[in-house]
């Protein structure tokens, strides 16, 4: 299958939560750290992208569930699979392995579904090569007395993002997906490290999905960038679509939608949170809810491709691929040259 040609005949899917699915299973450290990191010095129970190493037949699980549900697109799970974040377990050098062993993870659920009953009037699917906010930002100090201080520099992340990049590719994605960006500068440092990777690899280069993260109702980012302004900053890597994920539910993300469906020039995508976070941090929206805000945002045209982030389920995908199967794609704007 060629996304592009699926995005100019339907609305796509992506999936929901990682790890609102992860917690389900109530996996013990023991479970995390499986034989091979039995005796490692630090706990790692939380470090979730390392149960595709070591609890793989859960991540293919939860991938299959999305399938089932209707996701088109599937996300590996490698949200901190950077030596950086990774650096918070001293599991440095298990970045490249962790791309690697996810992107294989996603690949191999793709094929037991297209395999089993439930897949077999599927034409296929895809793996998205998820690409996380690091813990470490360059735009912001972590130091209130000295604003000028970083605790990373653009080149140590672009050589992460590098890293990480190779690992998804080496595991086979088919296109990749910078999200839930905070500070664009950082999300820079990641184009910047996919086109030097597929420079450097003599590759085609990948599709790539941008997808920013509105932090309160100003309508701008944690870095502090109004919404044009970040597309502005990210639309020279000439992405497959560009859009908004986390932070937010559907019904407060809206507005901010609207004005991205109405400027961007590439494909638009929207994955929300299941509403917002209660007294106890969890997420309460039930998936007709979430499926209704959707569906509008449909009709309305502002999206090309949808799913959910954040305490979103394949209850909540199920329904969203229900409301929205029969409505046509937003239609890619038709520039005019201007001398």
């Amino acid at each position: 299958m060629d996304i592009r040609k699926e995005l100019e005949k339907r609305i796509l899917i992506i999936d929901g939560a990682m790890g609102t699915m992860i917690q389900r299973h109530k996996l013990t450290e023991a479970d995390y750290r499986g034989d091979r990191f039995k005796d490692w010095h630090k706990d790692l129970k939380g470090n979730n992208d390392l149960l595709s190493i070591t609890k793989p037949e859960v991540i293919i699980g939860i991938h299959k569930e999305y399938l089932e549900a209707g996701a088109d697109i599937i996300e590996t799970n490698t949200f901190s699979s950077t030596v950086i974040a990774q650096a918070d377990y001293d599991m440095q050098l298990l970045a490249y392995e962790l791309n690697v062993a996810s992107a294989k993870c996603a690949r191999q659920a793709i094929g037991e579904f297209l395999s089993s009953p439930a897949g077999k009037d599927r034409e296929g699917a895809f793996v998205a090569g998820a690409i996380g906010p690091l813990n470490k930002t360059l735009s912001l100090s972590p130091d209130v007395n000295n604003p000028g201080f970083r605790a990373v520099t653009f080149d140590e992340v672009v050589d992460a993002y590098y890293e990480q990049v190779k690992g998804l590719v080496d595991g086979g994605v088919d296109l990749l997906l910078i999200e839930t960006i905070f500070d664009t500068l950082n999300a820079k440092a990641a184009i910047f490290a996919i086109k030097k990777y597929f420079r450097d690899s003599n590759q085609t280069e990948l599709p790539v999905m941008i997808s920013g993260t509105i932090t309160d109702a100003s309508g701008r980012t944690l870095s502090g960038q109004t919404l044009e302004a970040f597309y502005t900053s990210i639309m020279h890597a000439r992405p497959l679509s560009v859009g908004l994920n986390c932070a937010l539910g559907a019904k407060e993300m809206r507005p901010h939608i609207e004005e991205l469906s109405q400027i961007a020039s590439c494909y638009v995508s929207a994955y929300p949170n299941a509403g917002l976070p209660n007294a106890m941090g969890e997420y309460d929206e039930e998936p007709v809810q979430t499926a209704h805000f959707l569906e509008d945002w449909a009709n309305e045209g502002f999206v090309n491709i949808v799913g959910g982030c954040c305490g979103t389920t394949p209850d909540h995908i199920r329904h969203i691929a229900e409301n929205v199967k029969k409505i046509k794609p937003r239609q890619l704007p038709v520039l005019e040259a201007t001398y």
